[in-house]
């Protein structure tokens, strides 16, 4: 029995087993918090909850008696749910049935009206049959007295045309004309009719007759040779032309190419090439009798051709292209006449009768393929476009520096310019030749006038004047620049901007290079490597007070030609043709400035009396006491008090470049009172006290030498505070190892390796050479040291490092020269 049982409540458990989807749509439908709903039932579970202690086993009557009560409970819900749904069948079947009948009787009803349609649409296509019969008869009826009406019409007009065209009334046939041809057009898809072809073919015919016609009425009105008829323009004419704008184009063309021809053949006969009037010191003559002409023309035949022809400009222009032809032709046969005062005042001439023409007409008939009717610009990202400015305003801005100023954008050009004076582009070297003499004149000038007048006076209100020949060179080069733009925007622009190169070199060369003072050593003047070069007991450089000033001069004209020759490019490449910008490269010019003259005159100043240190002369072995500072010291700073404040006020419009000399003053400086410090051997005790005192004294000078002498104390860079630290560190850091006592020795090396960074023997041996050690006990500590140094990656690259900290005198003789090659081939 028992197993029985098991098996009863194993199948039971079965075919309870529900999938989780139909368990989740149970709990969606009756939502239970009892234990006993839910799928994952747990008996032993349930029982542990109802009994968790002992003590509450004495509950378990009362426990069975709930539970027994809840299953009949559920019994009874059963039951009455099983019974309810015997009946659900038969009630299913019944409304099933129910549902069919009426879908039956629906579609029944939907049948009928659907037979009722019908019979309506037939009933409705019957009624309207005979009325849709009606407008196409209509519409044909239309049609067909419309054609007929047309035709009639363009048969009348056709015979109208023919008998007009006899007897030469155009006006008539101007009117006439339009019309038969608006009603060919609708005649078009009825060609294949033979009646109508004929019609369209008499129309053509009568077309090629007035063609013919009004072209014999002109020739006889004004015939190719001889003068114009003395009746002058008559109706006829003036209405044949209105027909002649209805007919072929080639009519109306032909007509103003011959009346054109007629109307300037008495201009090629009175300036043909063997006449004085051609040449072109008379070429005012020319466009004052085309002026002449335009006004008679308007008198006589302004109303006899339409407005929409444009005939005066037509004029002009024809007039125009004949003028360029002739004077083209006229030059290139008397080419060696041509001289620059006649070029330019031919060329001045013709831009302004373009400038007239301009004023007077549209452009609108510039259709030979040269030049077209002008459109408006597309918008241009370029900040410097501006109107055209006047020679004037060119040299005002120039002077005031305002090239780089963003301009408004320009004005539409002439449609007219160039249409004659293009004819000059080809002789305009003559132009190039001339300003390359005016400008060689000009350097020479400057350079005279530099001689005759002398280096510029120390002036401490204006902060280190420009040259005044640098602006007027520039001015001189602004003059050619517009002027040559307006003659030609093609290759002379190039030719133009290579002249320009090559006098930049010039001035850079014979007025600021060439008049940088000479130095007490050399009558040749300072040179790159007479600069770089730090040979032992060389003499300084020593410069009055009007040479510092022509060397902060030059190095303040040299940034301002720096500049403007930038600008200079700029508009260059503004005013040549779009093809031929990237031919305009003023970069070598800008270099000869920027690479070559700046950098020089700033080691000029550099150069100074301020330098010397005359440390070895004084016998530091017998100073018995430490004092205020030493008299070299007082000396230097002396000198750097009288100078600085010059070189300072005299570059205060280009600030940079004297924190330039500061830094190179200070390279200059620091290495060679380190190099007199080693000179001074032996020194005693109080000696180096005294040094270390001079020391520390000119480190505070040289840290305030930007603002030395200044009313206006400001803060040194940290670029030069730098290089003074760290080289004026260095140098008390010598004197405090020469200071140390030198023994015990291992105290005394390390001692010297923890206060130099760059230690290595060579400057450990100057340093024992200052504290007058002998050579045998010099011996032992350079051992001592050479054990105690850190050991280099390798022997040779440690070897060939100490080396090269120190670069021998053919090694560095051999890299000036390449640098003053260098520089002068710039230059």
């Amino acid at each position: 029995m028992e197993e029985e049982e098991l098996e009863f409540v194993e199948e039971l458990e079965a075919v309870l087993q529900l999938t989780p989807e139909v368990q989740l749509a149970i709990e969606q439908v009756f939502p239970s918090q009892d234990p006993l709903d839910r799928a994952d039932f747990n008996a032993v579970e349930y029982i542990n909850t109802l009994f968790p202690t002992e003590q509450s086993l004495a509950n378990i009557d009362e426990v069975v008696n709930k539970i027994r009560l809840k299953i009949r409970r559920l019994d009874d819900n059963i039951r009455t749910v099983v019974r309810g749904q015997t009946n659900v069948g038969q009630d299913g079947r019944q409304a099933l049935e129910e549902a069919q009948k009426a879908i039956q009787q629906l579609f029944g009803k939907i049948k009928d009206i659907k037979d009722k349609a019908e019979k309506s649409e037939q009933m409705v296509k019957e009624i309207t049959r005979d009325i849709k019969q009606l407008d196409h008869a209509k519409r044909h009826l239309t049609t067909s007295i419309t054609t007929l009406n047309h035709l009639h019409m363009l048969a009348g007009g056709v015979d109208s045309l023919e008998a007009m065209t006899r007897r030469r009334q155009y006006g008539e046939v101007a009117n006439l004309l339009q019309g038969v041809m608006n009603v060919l057009e609708h005649f078009h898809k009825y060609m294949g009719i033979p009646q109508i072809r004929q019609l369209s073919e008499r129309v053509k015919a009568a077309q090629t007759e007035l063609g013919q016609q009004i072209l014999a009425d002109f020739e006889e009105a004004f015939p190719s040779q001889g003068t114009k008829r003395p009746g002058g323009p008559s109706n006829v004419l003036r209405d044949a032309c209105l027909v002649a704008n209805i007919l072929d184009p080639r009519i109306k063309q032909e007509i103003i190419k011959k009346f054109i021809k007629q109307h300037l053949s008495e201009y090629l006969v009175l300036f043909q090439e063997n006449q004085d009037v051609a040449w072109l010191d008379k070429i005012d003559r020319r466009y004052a009798w085309v002026k002449r002409q335009l006004v008679d023309y308007e008198e006589k035949y302004g109303r006899m051709f339409p407005r929409e022809w444009y005939m005066t400009e037509r004029i002009a222009v024809e007039f125009c292209h004949v003028t360029r032809g002739e004077l083209a032709k006229i030059m290139r046969a008397r080419a060696k006449e041509i001289e620059v005062k006649l070029l330019l005042f031919a060329i001045q001439r013709t831009t302004n009768f373009e400038g007239f023409l301009a004023k007077r007409f549209s452009g609108c008939t510039l259709t030979d393929g040269t030049l077209k009717k002008l459109e408006s610009p597309p918008p241009s990202t370029n900040p410097f476009l501006e109107d055209e400015p006047t020679p004037e305003m060119e040299e005002l801005a120039m002077e005031k520096g305002e090239l780089d100023q963003p301009k408004k954008p320009k004005a539409p050009d002439n449609p007219f310019h160039g249409i004659v004076s293009k004819c000059f582009e080809p002789h305009l070297y003559v132009y190039i030749e001339s300003q390359d003499k005016n400008l060689g004149e000009l350097i020479d000038r400057f350079v005279a006038d530099f001689k005759a007048q002398g280096p510029p006076k120390p002036n401490m209100d204006e902060g280190g004047a420009v040259l005044p020949s640098c602006a007027d060179l520039f001015v001189y080069y602004k003059k050619c620049m517009v002027q040559c733009s307006q003659l030609s925007t093609g290759e002379p622009m190039i030719a133009l901007t290579t002249i320009f190169q090559k006098y930049l070199r010039e001035y850079a060369w014979k007025i600021l290079s060439g008049n940088l003072p000479k130095t007490t050593t050399s009558s040749g003047g300072l040179t790159i490597s007479s600069l770089l070069k730090e040979k032992e007991g060389s003499e300084v450089a020593k410069f009055t007070l009007e040479e510092l000033c022509l060397i902060c001069s030059i190095l303040s004209t040299a940034e301002y030609c720096l500049a403007t020759t930038q600008q200079l490019e700029e508009k260059l490449k503004e005013k040549v043709d779009v093809s031929l910008t990237e031919r305009i490269n003023l970069m070598v010019e800008m270099d000869t400035f920027s690479t070559g003259l700046i950098p020089t005159s700033a080691c000029y100043l550099s150069r100074s009396k301020a330098c010397s240190c005359p440390l070895f002369q004084m016998q530091w072995q017998n100073v018995e006491h430490v004092g205020d500072q030493s008299p070299y010291v007082t000396s230097v700073i002396l000198h750097i008090k009288q100078n600085v404040p010059i070189i300072r006020d005299n570059l205060a419009s280009t600030r940079k470049y004297f924190t330039q000399f500061c830094i190179k003053f200070a390279n200059s400086f620091i290495p060679k009172f380190i190099t007199h410090l080693f000179k001074c051997k032996p020194i005693s005790m109080v000696g180096a006290e005294q040094l270390l005192l001079d020391t520390h004294s000119l480190k505070m000078v040289l840290l305030d030498l930007p603002s030395i002498g200044s009313q206006v104390v400001r803060k040194a860079p940290a670029s030069y505070t730098k290089i003074v630290v760290k080289g004026m560190t260095r140098a008390e850091m010598i004197l405090k190892v020469v200071m140390a006592p030198h023994e015990p020795l291992v105290v005394f090396v390390d001692n010297y390796i923890k206060l130099l960074t760059d230690c290595n023997t060579e400057t450990f041996q100057k340093i024992l050479d200052m504290k007058g050690l002998k050579r045998s006990e010099q011996s032992s500590m350079l051992e001592l040291l050479r054990q105690r140094l850190p050991t280099p990656p390798s022997g040779a690259e440690g070897s060939s490092s100490l080396s090269l900290m120190t670069p021998t005198p053919e090694q560095e003789s051999s890299r000036i020269r390449k640098l003053e090659k260098l520089i002068k081939k710039r230059l």
